[in-house]
Order: C-alpha cells, then sequence, then structure tokens
C-alpha cells in the first residue's frame, strides 16, 4: 500500500476502535438456558377417529433446577423418552382437533411434567419446554373434525 494511503486511512482506524469495543456483547447461550436435557427427536401418532393418519416428529427439553445434577439425569433420557412414548401411545392424548400437523404442546408438557418428576425427582426436575415440531405428512390427510 502506498504510504500516504496508510497516513489518510489511520486516523479512521483510531476512531473507529472505541465504537467497536462499546458494542454490547451477547451472554452465552449456556448461560442464559440454565441446566437442561434434551431428549432425541421423538415421533409422537397422531390418531384421528381410531386412525392413525400422521406423526409429528416433537424435540422436547426438561428443565433442571439449579441444583439438579445434570449428568446424573442425562444418563436417564431414554427414560424420559420413553416415557413420551408411552403415554401419547395409550390414547389420542396430543392429538390437536384443529390441526394434523401439530402436537398439544400444553398437554405434552404437562405429561412429560409429571413423568419426568416421577423419574428425576420433584427437587431435580423444573419445566419441560418443547422445542420444534415436524409432521411427517402434511398433506393428505383427513378434513377436520
Amino acid at each position: 500500500m502506498d504510504r500516504r494511503a496508510l497516513i489518510a486511512l489511520a486516523p479512521l482506524a483510531l476512531i473507529a476502535a472505541p465504537a467497536r469495543a462499546s458494542a454490547p456483547k451477547k451472554p452465552a447461550a449456556a448461560a442464559t438456558d440454565g441446566q437442561y436435557v434434551d431428549l432425541a427427536p421423538v415421533a409422537l401418532p397422531i390418531i384421528v377417529r381410531g386412525l392413525l393418519v400422521n406423526y409429528v416428529f416433537a424435540s422436547v427439553r426438561i428443565q433442571l433446577s439449579a441444583m439438579a445434577n445434570t449428568s446424573k439425569l442425562r444418563t436417564k433420557e431414554p427414560y424420559f423418552r420413553d416415557a413420551l412414548v408411552r403415554a401419547a401411545h395409550r390414547s389420542p392424548f396430543f392429538t390437536l382437533a384443529t390441526d394434523y400437523t401439530k402436537i398439544d404442546e400444553a398437554k405434552v408438557k404437562a405429561v412429560l411434567l409429571r413423568e419426568a418428576i416421577a423419574i428425576g425427582g420433584a427437587k431435580e426436575v423444573k419445566g419441560v419446554a418443547v422445542l420444534s415440531q415436524s409432521p411427517k405428512k402434511r398433506t393428505g390427510l383427513p378434513t377436520l373434525r
């Protein structure tokens, strides 16, 4: 580069340095989320009038208390997932009457919270969150009730 160009750009570099330093820093994602156990995606059946019409693949997170033993509870992930699958196949409890491509998140949270507390303990489990839903089929479904 030319010496004149370097001299001309030097004041601009000095002005830009404080602006970069004062930019707000984003908190780390792990610090804001707390402790949790993510379940492997689970296929939950959508049953209408006794017939299986669709599956919805759901990713679920069990939120733990601050004092929970995270490593111990992460080893119990298959038990949490099994409890969710068993509840979903017991009856068409998670089927939404208004949309056969989604599950009823409130019911999933309630059922899995009860099961997670039974598996992990009331002092360990804080809540449940449904992170994502992905239906197997989007078309060719029966008409809504």
